[in-house]
């Protein structure tokens, strides 16, 4: 007990150069387990650079036009004679054993009004398939046709990691074996803070944190050994998609033969975009490099802007769906993104120990975008491709991108 005193004042030192005393209200309270863990959490907490993230919150995220320039790209549709060449050297790295898949699902489904992990979701069809099991049908499927065991990785979170695991553990992982063909990593989090820049704590007690965007996806598979996996496997190349879309094509050699001819170290989906006003990321060119700019951040001029065939010049709509070879992953993986805020609604503990429950959002979460690193690339490919052969997300309860449209997709994409 003594060293825990000693471990809790030496802390407190820490926590008013930062003004955070109030981590430590509630730690009295605590049972010793969440005593330790409440004081492990604060130990490696980074508090120079929530302090940062938080001053970056009360500025304007502005782009200079001139910075922005828009992206080639190639049409799967129009490939011509070059696609069999295309095809024939995708599939001959895929029957080689040279791709591994990956899923972010790190999310819950609560959007949906499901409780549980997003890829848990029953998005409606007949046969109750979950988005977890439609992408490893999907991914059977491919292993079968290039007579290879596509290697899944998938990326849960600290919220729904043991949840993801039981679910897989008793459907028996759909005939993959755990840690030989199928892997399971946890993303990284970083706390939330109030208007005010303190950080909160959760109704456990606990300093509560959120999962650190998509783009810790690099960061994540070289600290958990996941690299390490995958060059052991001889892997060179990685696909990372998202959990919710359920068309996604994780295994295509048109995506693969592309970026081995063209040489580049990276190459992504696209769709066109649906109109000027839809809140997607685009691909461009920013300073020379190949990026995305959110639709936050681009102004309406360009957003609207069309070319000489009534194109719009930033169409190019970023899916979610990159193939990187190995070595760009490690390559961007070895140092933090920057971040990117979010204003949330979060349920808290107010340092009086009282539970608050906000009626509207309260507190910022701060995640990374994983094509914030396409700038530590010299090239990359874009593929267009066609929004009902490979886009169906559920992101939504209802609406657009909602269980409903991304049934009426995949029932249409399968002939059920």
């Amino acid at each position: 007990m003594e060293d825990m005193e000693a471990r809790k004042e030496s802390i407190m030192k820490t926590l008013k150069k930062y003004s955070q005393e109030h981590l430590l209200n509630g730690f009295d309270k605590l049972e010793e387990s969440k005593q330790k863990e409440l004081l492990d959490q604060i130990e490696t907490t980074d508090f120079e650079l929530i302090n940062s993230l938080y001053n970056h919150t009360r500025e304007d995220v502005k782009i200079p036009e001139s910075q922005i320039a828009p992206i080639e790209y190639l049409d799967k549709d129009k490939l011509n004679g070059y696609y069999r060449s295309f095809q024939e050297t995708g599939e001959k790295a895929i029957r080689e054993g040279k791709l591994a898949a990956v899923t972010m699902a790190g999310g819950q489904g609560t959007r949906l009004g499901h409780s549980g992990p997003k890829g848990t979701f029953d998005i409606g069809l007949e046969s109750h398939k979950s988005l977890f099991e439609l992408l490893s049908d999907s991914l059977k499927e491919q292993g079968k046709k290039y007579d290879v065991i596509i290697p899944w990785f998938i990326m849960t979170s600290k919220e729904n990691n043991a949840d993801t695991i039981e679910f897989f553990a008793k459907r028996r992982y759909f005939g993959r074996e755990k840690d030989k063909n199928i892997f399971f990593f946890e993303q990284g989090e970083l706390p939330m803070v109030d208007t005010e820049g303190k950080i909160l704590i959760g109704e456990d007690g606990l300093i509560k944190e959120a999962a650190d965007g998509h783009g810790g996806i690099y960061e994540a598979l070289v600290k958990n050994g996941m690299t390490k996996k995958m060059r052991e496997l001889g892997v060179e190349w990685i696909f990372i998609g998202g959990v919710d879309n359920c068309l996604v094509k994780m295994v295509d050699p048109i995506l693969m033969g592309i970026a081995i001819q063209k040489q580049v170290t990276a190459a992504g989906k696209s769709v066109v975009k649906a109109n000027p006003q839809e809140k997607v990321g685009v691909f461009c060119k920013k300073n020379g490099r190949p990026s995305v700019v959110e639709y936050t951040e681009i102004p309406e001029d360009m957003a609207k802007a069309t070319d000489e065939r009534g194109e719009l010049i930033y169409g190019e709509s970023h899916i979610l769906c990159n193939l990187f070879n190995i070595d760009a992953v490690e390559r961007m993986g070895s140092k933090p993104l920057p971040y990117h805020t979010a204003f949330k609604k979060a349920t808290y503990i107010d340092k009086n120990g009282n539970k608050v429950v906000p009626d509207g959002p309260n507190a910022y979460k701060f995640e990374a975008f994983l094509f914030d690193a396409f700038g530590e690339l010299d090239d990359m490919a874009i593929l267009r491709v066609k929004r009902e052969e490979e886009f169906a997300p559920v992101k939504n309860a209802s609406g657009v991108d909602s269980p409903e449209t991304a049934r009426e997709l995949y029932r249409k994409f399968y002939n059920l």
